[in-house]
């Protein structure tokens, strides 16, 4: 499956290991949210035999297990092994039904992709040229209609899809392409494989940094937010300052290059203070973070539903008041929902307005939670019309500063209009780290776990505290 993306990856990966990027913990946690939705899945097909090896070396001891389980008409087995001419593969679940061996591999997406059958067209590649006649092969993955009540229901948690049309009609091209890739291998050289949008589909290679090392650091051309990125590189450009000035590119891309080039900042005043009018005291600053488990936790939510764990809230209650923080975490094991939502809706008042920053991500969860218990729909509804968004005057490009980057995101604008407040900084500097620590609170130690929340809370409250002080820069705009 390397090999098919890039053959410089499978190369790589093959033969010069030490180049990866380094570790990704958000990565390792996607992997190993996998594997366990790959052990839930077995209960559909329970008193099955492991053949999995004792270790990763010993895939052949797999492989000689899997054949004596054949042998024997073991009607189930997890993480059947084949090897073929060289080529090997494990397969999730292969099951004996009646005279015919099925096979299935468990993917924890809620949709079958191109990638999954490319890789279920492999693995049928192997088994049958080991001897092994499959009558289907299927893709078992997440039902993203499936609501949780109660002890989770494995049958409507999981839907099944033969691919196995697909799957036939690929033969041919695996078998070229397992060819290609062995003599590949028995190259000395790196393969000359120049960076493209292959880099990253149908995911992020490993190897970036190594193939990325031509590209300036600092103003490339993968700096431009949105920007034609490929057409760019293929015509020749790296850096910002080699785009002619005549080169066809969207308003919102010139403008950045224009105001990287010119090194001015662009104020639309009159927007700005038209956005700034309607605000009124009481100011409420609100901030969420959520988890998004595959496998749903709580009654009343679907796989990989946005489940809010935590809010922050800073509140001036008129101009010259003192600045009130408030706040909210779960408690990383019971459905934090209910608690949250009756806290936010105590602490937000029923005037005054509500600053968001992509307000869209705020209200769509307050709706979610109405769907949930409609019983609070009236003050639910009620907090989400007194929303506003403070992304609209970076998004708008009523302000742009040169070092945005093209950016309008909080993590962009922050640091340079208030740069005294930094999240590089922080333990936890970006969302996608907060919701991995809040899922993994439940398996901490007492000490660990406390450390962590301290962390989360300090990550939530800068969000809020980002917004005061962005307001507070706005409204000094004359």
């Amino acid at each position: 499956m390397y090999g098919c993306q890039c053959p410089k990856r499978l190369f790589l990966h093959k033969f010069k290991r030490g180049l990866r990027n380094p570790a990704d913990e958000k990565q390792q946690a996607i992997l190993d949210a996998g594997t366990n939705v790959g052990e839930l899945a077995r209960q559909l097909f329970k008193y099955g035999v492991d053949a999995s090896p004792p270790d990763i070396y010993s895939y052949h001891l797999s492989v000689e297990k899997t054949q004596a389980l054949i042998n024997r008409n073991v009607p189930v087995i997890y993480e059947a092994a084949f090897q073929y001419e060289g080529v090997l593969c494990a397969l999730d679940i292969l099951v004996k039904q009646g005279k015919h061996w099925h096979a299935f591999e468990v993917k924890s997406t809620t949709s079958v992709k191109p990638q999954h059958i490319q890789d279920a067209a492999l693995q049928y590649f192997v088994m049958t040229n080991c001897g092994l006649p499959l009558a289907d092969i299927s893709i078992i993955h997440l039902d993203n209609t499936y609501v949780r009540k109660g002890a989770l229901d494995i049958r409507q948690l999981f839907t099944t899809t033969s691919v196995l049309t697909d799957v036939l009609n690929l033969q041919e091209y695996v078998a070229n392409k397992v060819q290609e890739l062995k003599t590949l291998l028995t190259q000395t050289n790196e393969p000359v494989v120049d960076i493209g949008p292959h880099c990253f589909a149908p995911y992020e290679c490993d190897f970036t940094n190594h193939c990325f090392a031509h590209v300036p650091k600092e103003n490339s051309i993968f700096d431009l937010a949105k920007g034609p990125w490929w057409k760019l590189y293929a015509d020749g450009y790296t850096h910002l300052d080699e785009i002619p000035e005549a080169y066809e590119l969207s308003a919102n891309v010139a403008m950045q290059l224009a105001h990287h080039r010119s090194g001015e900042v662009y104020i639309d005043k009159e927007a700005i203070l038209t956005f700034l009018e309607p605000i009124s005291y009481p100011i409420y600053f609100f901030d969420f973070e959520t988890i998004m488990p595959g496998i749903p936790e709580f009654d009343d939510s679907k796989p990989y539903q946005q489940i809010p764990f935590q809010f922050s809230l800073h509140v001036q209650r008129h101009a010259d008041a003192v600045l009130e923080h408030h706040e909210f975490l779960g408690d990383g094991l019971h459905d934090p929902r209910p608690a949250l939502m009756e806290a936010m809706i105590d602490h937000l008042g029923q005037t005054g307005s509500i600053i968001c920053y992509n307000k869209g991500f705020e209200m769509t969860r307050i709706k979610d939670l109405v769907t949930v218990y409609p019983q609070f729909e009236t003050p639910l509804l009620a907090i989400n019309e007194r929303i506003l968004d403070l992304m609209i005057p970076f998004q708008k490009r009523w302000y742009y500063h040169p070092d945005f980057k093209g950016s309008y995101s909080i993590k962009a604008v922050l640091p340079v209009l208030v740069p005294e407040l930094r999240y590089d900084e922080l333990d936890i500097p970006e969302g996608g780290m907060a919701s991995l620590v809040y899922s993994q609170l439940k398996y901490q130690d007492q000490h660990t776990a406390t450390i962590q929340r301290q962390a989360l809370r300090a990550y939530c409250k800068m969000d809020t505290l980002a917004m005061v002080k962005i307001v507070d820069y706005l409204k000094m705009i004359r």
